[in-house]
């Protein structure tokens, strides 16, 4: 039953008898009118101010999106119109994702009891110039929120209405219409029964795709409740796979609201009906009736029994429904249903090579369960979990910040397993390959380990440590039951302007390509052989090709200005510094491969602009043909919608490119429809579609996820753990790159008394930067963790913290300023698009009042560099900590001298934005640091000089011949060399000598010693 609406143009005079009415009601007084036996109204806003704009745990008013633009604009506005009072909610949006707003009730206080009435209603301002149908205005999601331990660890319950009218119009919606968001957790639901004793407030979504505007008024619980709805039946499960020959239990229970005894009996009538099972053949059909008396408690359950036959032969999966008639109380959402597990087919034997089983699978599957299993869709995109079953979909993802509640590992397992069960009801029981974006440890998930992002493990140089970040992250992501992360990306960063630069090693391929090590400690061996492992994962290499090179301004993505636009590239420049770390990848092994939102432009071939999506010449006969990619292609989020043409057109545009898998990520049904009509009409072969599910049906058996579907939560322990933190912990003290040291103020003594400043240190979100827990993460104390102040607290005998260095500066030793910038991810972090390089009003203040009164190091905690030339000459030590995640302790063995500073610059550090881009290599290279630049406090510069290196460059010519450019005894050479540079350059850096040292470190990583010692000679003179 939709929501009933009340038209009523109201004068100023109406407004103030509902007012004087409501402040009656408020009082405790029954108006008149109201029945004796009917609950008078209860107020949960007036929108007068009673309740404030506030977030958890006090009572508030607040707003939520799916980015920084989505989150509605809300003020309470005094109107001589207002329906209730004097003042009403009113709000504008303009959402791309999704955006709306949440009254909760405070969490240190007991829940609200809604129990006696029947619903909910509020005035709401129909934006409509003239009448619309019923039904057909934008539609407005309503949620309450039900039961867990406050308002953000709640069941959600929902219905919707539709704007029709213009004007005020008051909403009624009975709590019989509100139905159990089984895409919402907290995992398995608390109860999943709408008890309205212990409730937290209520929601709105707001439309998406157009600006709008809105307003709201008198909130109020009506009626009186209906006994008949206090009741309801669920079940323990809507799937019951079972073995052939088994039986198989259901289990009814009846649930009470305030989980008391039933007001009244309830009956529930069963019956075995329809599936694809045959009663008699593969099943002893059952029907019968069940009562629940008056004064069952609450929980009592009925067990109703379904025994399946054994069969001759090999069979693919049937399904038993059990339809289920529910009077006195409310049914389930769905009926349950009873699964004969499919057995005796020979791709269900694991003795079997992989490719056999893959094939023997793919000749029984039909067009639509191939069209399934190229689709990924996003979980809370489900119109119902049975979708999974209903369209055969191969895949589900979270999104950024799609998480379940709460948020712990625990939850998240028993999350995917809900959805895997629901694969279970498909002929062939095709498991479900569920996707995460786990970009720097399991970032989603709140208490794992939060390694520092991409760029600071480039400035480690160090593929040990970034093989072992990635064996943790891959650890923490497959005890949660999720076989397959959404990274490493393997962009080669030209362009610091890019909101997604912290998400690259560096700026040069070859530093790219040696840290490709994450690729086996994510997966194990090139050969797949242990993607089976409790502690393995399949890895992506994203985004393929070029993502790093976009020019500022090309992107036409709303207001980014370089994420997503065109890369122009010659031929030569795309093979050496993008296609290069691919190529690298398709060795290792890498399972996936994602194409960048971007578009490709290789100059002098006349195409001009492909997007990547559709760029059948790099997917196909580059990635696919030239480097022998055997592994599946995966579309980015809803990226072919970006393809020019119609929807039709980019799903064939985009598999005939030779994508593989589509994130749709919401339009699941329209895609597999779509796909199944290109390939009838021949616009798809059939070939391409085999190809694209066999590739997928691969790496699904790699896997193992057809013997062991399930989470194996042997490892859950470990998330978060001390173990695994001292990896994070380890990699934080090597991405730290020592700039600057004057005086030798760095490492400090534990007997100094120390001033700490600045907005980052102490802030964990910060620190973390983005996709972190949510996309764009924020700060605050998002996560457990160590911030930079509380481990330098451990270290030092005296600490004092003043974030704006307001307390006075007298009587310290020396100072640490911590600044830099606040989290953001992808184009919403673009520089011009409400970014620069620029610190803080209120950071270069903290720095110029701290280093003005004493020695002092300052440390920029920051995805890129940031602009200091100005201030450079005023802080004696300048440090480049870059995000380094939830372990400060990294940060602060380093400034203590526990571990010895041992970073370089994995990109180029500016002296101003329009230098930009400037990148090792380039004819003109006067930066403020150049790449590879990292004093250390860990070896002292050799004597000799001059006569030193020479000897050195024999040394390297020596060492290259026999094969050990790329070792650790190669790289000792040329250290030992850079010392030297970098102890006669001083603070001293002049184009000439940074160009060279910039080189050497790049001829380094390609393991050309010998060029390396002679570019280290030549900025060796130049100073």
């Amino acid at each position: 039953m939709p929501p009933r609406t009340r038209h009523r143009a109201r004068p100023a005079t109406a407004a103030l008898a509902a007012a004087t009415v409501l402040a009656g009601l408020l009082a405790g007084a029954v108006p008149s009118a109201a029945a004796a036996d009917e609950p008078a109204p209860v107020a949960i806003d007036r929108f007068e101010g009673e309740v404030p704009f506030a977030n958890q745990p006090a009572e508030g008013i607040f707003t939520w999106g799916g980015d920084a633009d989505d989150p509605p604009t809300l003020a309470l506005k005094e109107r001589a119109d207002a329906p209730e009072g004097a003042k009403v909610l009113e709000g504008t949006y303009d959402i791309s994702g999704y955006g709306g707003l949440s009254h909760d009730y405070a969490a240190d206080r007991p829940a609200h009891d809604w129990s006696a009435h029947k619903g909910i209603r509020f005035w709401w301002y129909g934006q409509n110039t003239a009448p619309l149908p019923p039904g057909s205005g934008k539609k407005i999601s309503f949620e309450i929120k039900d039961g867990g331990a406050n308002g953000e660890a709640s069941e959600l319950w929902t219905t919707s209405f539709t704007d029709d009218w213009e004007g005020w119009h008051q909403v009624e919606i009975p709590f019989a219409d509100f139905t159990y968001r089984g895409d919402y957790q907290p995992v398995g639901g608390i109860d999943q029964v709408l008890g309205l004793n212990e409730m937290w407030g209520y929601a709105l979504t707001l439309p998406p795709g157009a600006p709008g505007k809105f307003a709201i008024d008198g909130m109020e619980l009506y009626g009186k409740a209906d006994a008949a709805l206090k009741a309801s039946v669920v079940t323990d499960a809507a799937v019951h796979p079972v073995k052939q020959g088994e039986t198989a239990d259901i289990d009814l229970s009846v649930a009470t609201t305030g989980s008391l005894p039933l007001d009244e009996p309830v009956t529930v009538a069963y019956e075995t009906k329809g599936g694809s099972g045959g009663p008699g053949t593969d099943y002893a059909p059952v029907s019968g009736t069940y009562t629940f008396p008056a004064g069952t408690a609450s929980g009592t359950t009925h067990r109703v029994s379904v025994t399946t036959k054994k069969i001759t032969g090999a069979a693919s999966a049937k399904t038993v429904p059990l339809e289920l008639t529910v009077t006195g109380a409310r049914p389930p959402k769905e009926n349950p249903q009873v699964v004969i597990d499919a057995h005796g087919l020979p791709y269900q034997d694991p003795k079997l090579p992989v490719k056999k089983r893959v094939a023997d699978l793919l000749a029984r599957m039909s067009p639509a369960e191939k069209a399934g299993q190229m689709t990924q869709a996003e979980r809370n995109a489900l119109s119902s979990q049975g979708d999974i079953a209903t369209y055969d979909l191969g895949s589900l993802l979270s999104g950024g910040g799609s998480v379940p509640t709460p948020n712990t590992a625990a939850a998240w397992a028993k999350m995917v397993d809900a959805y895997q069960l629901r694969a279970q009801a498909t002929r062939f029981q095709i498991p479900l390959i569920y996707g995460v974006d786990a970009v720097h440890g399991h970032n989603n998930v709140i208490g794992s380990t939060i390694m520092p992002h991409n760029v600071g493990l480039g400035a480690t140089r160090d593929p040990r440590t970034v093989e072992k970040t990635g064996a943790v992250t891959a650890n923490e992501v497959r005890a949660t039951g999720i076989p397959w992360d959404f990274a490493p990306c393997l962009c080669v960063s030209r362009d610091d302007r890019w909101g997604r630069a912290y998400e690259a090693y560096g700026e040069d391929p070859a530093l790219v390509e040696s840290l490709e090590t994450v690729i086996q400690g994510m997966q194990g061996a090139a050969s797949g052989k242990d993607l089976h492992r409790n502690d393995k994962v399949l890895a992506t290499a994203k985004h393929y090709v070029g993502d790093g090179g976009t020019e500022y301004g090309s992107s036409t993505t709303g207001s980014y200005p370089i994420d997503q636009g065109v890369t122009k590239v010659t031929r030569q420049e795309l093979e050496a510094v993008h296609l290069a770390p691919f190529a690298d990848a398709v060795k290792r092994g890498v399972g996936t491969v994602m194409p960048s939102y971007s578009s490709l432009d290789i100059l002098g071939d006349d195409e001009g602009p492909v997007k990547m999506h559709a760029n059948a010449e790099m997917i196909n006969g580059v990635l696919k043909d030239r480097m022998g990619f055997d592994g599946f292609v995966i579309s980015d989020w809803q990226a072919i919608d970006q393809i020019p043409g119609d929807y039709a057109s980019d799903v064939r545009t985009s598999v005939n490119a030779g994508l593989d898998m589509i994130m749709v990520p919401t339009a699941y049904k329209d895609f597999t429809k779509t796909l199944q009509a290109e390939v009838t009409a021949g616009r798809i072969t059939q070939a391409r579609i085999d190809d694209a599910v066999s590739r997928i049906l691969t790496q699904k058996f790699k896997l193992g996820l057809f013997e062991k579907p399930y989470a194996d939560t042997s490892n859950l322990d470990k998330v978060g753990s001390a173990e695994h933190r001292a990896v994070a912990r380890e990699a934080a003290a090597k991405s730290q790159v020592l700039l600057k040291n004057d005086g030798g103020v760095l490492p400090l003594k534990s007997s100094q008394k120390v001033y700490v400043a600045g907005s980052n240190a102490d802030d964990i979100g910060n620190q973390a930067g983005g996709w972190t827990v949510s996309w764009q993460g924020s700060s605050g104390n998002i996560t457990p963790g160590t911030t930079i102040l509380s481990a330098m607290k451990k270290d030092a005998a005296s600490v004092t913290y003043s974030k704006d260095a307001s307390a006075t500066t007298d009587g310290y030793d020396v100072g640490v300023v911590v600044v830099g910038e606040t989290p953001y991810a992808e184009g919403i972090g673009d520089v011009g698009n409400g970014h620069d390089l620029e610190l803080s009003a209120a950071d270069k203040a903290a720095v110029d009042k701290v280093c003005a009164a004493m020695k002092c190091a300052v440390l920029i905690v920051s995805g890129r560099p940031q602009l200091i030339g100005d201030r450079l000459d005023g802080i004696d030590a300048l440090v480049a900590s870059w995000l380094p995640g939830t372990e400060g302790d990294g940060v602060a063995d380093v400034l203590f001298g526990k571990r010895a500073f041992t970073g370089q610059l994995p990109v180029t550090w500016p002296k101003s934005e329009s230098q930009l881009p400037i990148n090792v290599g380039d004819a003109a290279y006067d930066p403020q640091f150049p790449y590879g630049w990292g004093l250390t406090t860990l070896k002292k510069p050799p004597a000799g000089g001059e006569l030193t290196l020479g000897a050195l460059a024999l040394a390297a010519q020596v060492a290259e011949r026999t094969g050990l450019g790329r070792t650790d005894v190669g790289r000792t050479i040329v250290g030992q060399a850079r010392l030297l540079v970098q102890q006669k350059i001083g603070g001293k850096l002049t184009e000439k000598v940074s160009k060279p040292f910039a080189d050497a470190d790049h001829l380094l990583l390609t393991g050309d010693l010998t060029g390396a010692v002679a570019k280290l000679r030549a900025a060796y003179r130049a100073a």
